[in-house]
């Protein structure tokens, strides 16, 4: 198995949880706006959004908690893929730092 297959083989290791929830997103040069975290995994995120983003580029993200006994979910993340999805975009993301 060459170590590109090995990598990606690896990164399918974590499993993806369906969260379908209302995320904030804030881009490097401040701008902030919501979108969709569509599917978590514990090295990035799905996320739907009505603008495309540049591959590279960072954001810092806040999922709210669901429940009191659990702080929101902080992340700095990089976009990895942007495609159209219906009227918005559909966002490959790799998480790079968990804040909380």
């Amino acid at each position: 198995m060459s170590m590109s297959m090995k990598d990606y083989s690896e990164k399918r290791d974590f499993h993806r949880m369906q969260v379908n929830t209302e995320i904030q997103i804030t881009a490097s040069d401040g701008r902030t706006f919501t979108g969709v975290c569509r599917d978590l995994s514990g090295t990035g995120m799905q996320l739907y959004v009505e603008q495309p983003a540049e591959v590279g580029e960072e954001f810092a993200t806040l999922l709210p908690s669901s429940s009191e006994n659990f702080p929101p979910f902080e992340t700095s993340l990089r976009v990895l893929r942007c495609e159209p999805d219906g009227e918005g975009y559909l966002l490959g993301t790799e998480i790079t730092e968990v804040k909380r």
